[in-house]
């Protein structure tokens, strides 16, 4: 604005960057939960303060988003939540992989730790008890169906099992050290606006290949892959035959709302299906006039139009994908060009009083767990396994989708055990430097275990659910169980540093 519409380059130091490029959220969680002496969960009060930084960006919608997750994946039948974004003097804060969960996840999943202590209970056990089921009411009071939050009971069973949990969640090994586990539940719904939309459009080459463009921006997952993947599922032909238009221009790509929120194979994935349907139809008139029948008589394969009962009867794409020539010569319906959009629909404004209402279209629901070895004489701990099991819905992409989780995983072992701002007493950065701001090593890496259920969401593209944040979500949680049980504290805050240990057993021996 200040030049009147010229470029601009703006170039920072690293030090700058880290203080005026916005980041990742504080917060400060207070929960309050009751229950009955079997573990049925019957009451909690929540409230959430949002480090918001200087400038509010999209503060705001985190802390909505925190507000509608704020039962988690469980059935708390009497729930009060207020969260607020508060003005501080810090870095401001923005849109980080999982948009605020996976600090709610840690609040309330070391709650539920703390209560399964308390009342003598198994951590595996107080959950499954506790979680949401069909016909049960959200916090936003949306129902819960199968179709549209999966099945946590599955991914809990499945997680027992990879992590052997039965085998004993803390053992003294011997030497100083001890093994322990950790778990926690994890829930995310994307909290789109109510008119989020996507756009594609199919071009065709003269081979009868497909060319596709819409505004999905790569940004790691594969997506690209995937909604090849469904365009060719849908126009029954082989994926080679697809070519994606992997760059994205404004002016000439078609709209996607943003490539956020795990949405892209849904949004995207509908536009894809839509434009294909666009351009069958427009191929199936067509091959109904060069086969001389109607269009019911017709089916398609293989870049080919075949009547049904006399498959000897066919067209291929190639002679009908830039239009149809009669034998005299002349031609009708010129270049065949699919295009689809689709729109968010039955999401609503959540009420400003009671907080009903439709945040999301659907939920996806797991379940993680993290084990370490830890060394009581010095206060450190080695991770040695994090596990995940997750609801996915359909796996499209089986091996990108397990690439997706296991990249989680590690952002959330990041957050969990090294990444902190510090400030000192007048809220100015102190490490603002790849030097002082420690981040998780290549060989500090667990082994990573993933599963999948798959409970087919009816109203998504092939019954897939969005999978791209949720591996960081419950990771932290699950870390501060274990170090918890293992050390024999509580842990209240992150990230989880020998330091951090330390002052809490002298803390702990002092009283």
């Amino acid at each position: 604005m200040h030049v009147k519409g010229k470029w601009v380059n703006l170039t920072n130091t690293r030090e700058e960057d880290f203080v005026t490029s916005p980041g990742h959220l504080g917060l400060n969680g207070h929960i309050k939960i009751g229950a009955k002496s079997s573990g049925k969960i019957t009451a909690a009060e929540m409230k959430f303060y949002i480090d918001t930084g200087a400038y509010s960006d999209t503060s705001p919608k985190l802390a909505k988003a925190i507000a509608v997750e704020c039962a988690g994946p469980y059935h708390i039948p009497n729930i009060q939540c207020d969260s607020y974004s508060v003005y501080t003097n810090h870095p401001y804060v923005t849109s980080y992989r999982g948009f605020g969960h996976e600090e709610h996840a840690f609040c309330l999943e070391r709650t539920m730790d703390k209560l399964a202590a308390k009342l003598g209970m198994d951590p595996f056990e107080l959950r499954l008890l506790n979680v949401a089921h069909d016909g049960d009411l959200k916090p936003t009071q949306v129902k819960v169906t199968t179709s549209n939050t999966g099945n946590i009971t599955e991914c809990l069973n499945r997680l027992r099992n990879l992590i052997k949990w039965d085998e004993g969640s803390r053992i003294v090994e011997g030497n100083n050290i001890i093994r322990a586990k950790g778990i926690s539940c994890l829930i995310k719904t994307s909290d789109t606006p109510q008119n989020a939309g996507a756009a594609a459009i199919l071009t065709f080459n003269s081979d009868g290949s497909v060319n596709l463009n819409c505004g999905a921006v790569e940004i790691g997952p594969g997506m690209k892959t995937t909604l090849s993947q469904i365009l060719a599922e849908k126009m029954r032909m082989n994926i080679n035959d697809i070519f994606i238009k992997m760059e994205v221009d404004t002016q000439s790509s078609p709209l996607y709302w943003k490539t956020v929120a795990s949405m892209t194979t849904h949004m995207v994935g509908f536009a894809v299906i839509n434009a294909a349907e666009d351009a069958l139809n427009q191929l199936l008139q067509l091959a109904s006039i060069a086969l001389r029948c109607p269009v019911s008589d017709l089916e398609y394969e293989n870049k080919m139009i075949y009547v049904k009962h006399d498959p000897s009867f066919f067209i291929t794409f190639k002679d009908l994908v830039q239009g149809y020539k009669y034998p005299d010569g002349n031609s009708i319906h010129g270049p065949v060009i699919g295009r689809g959009s689709y729109v968010m629909n039955h999401l609503t404004i959540l009420d400003k009083e009671t907080g009903k209402g439709k945040a999301g279209l659907s939920w996806t629901v797991g379940a993680q767990a993290v084990e370490i070895e830890y060394d009581t004489r010095q206060h450190t701990y080695r991770l040695l396994k994090a596990a995940t099991v997750i609801d996915a819905g359909k796996v499209i992409n089986p091996k990108t989708a397990r690439g997706v989780i296991t990249g989680g995983m590690c952002m959330g072992l990041g957050l969990g055990t090294c990444e902190d701002f510090i400030y000192d007493e007048n809220a100015i950065t102190e490490n603002t430097s790849f030097r002082t701001y420690k981040m998780i090593r290549y060989g500090e890496n667990p082994k990573y275990l993933v599963d999948f259920v798959e409970t087919p969401q009816i109203d998504t593209p092939y019954g897939s659910r969005g999978i791209g944040e949720h591996g960081i979500i419950g990771i932290p949680a699950a870390l501060a169980n274990a170090v918890s049980l293992a050390a024999q504290i509580d842990v209240t805050t992150l990230p989880v540093t020998p330091e951090y240990i330390w002052r809490e057993k002298t803390k702990n021996d002092s009283v």
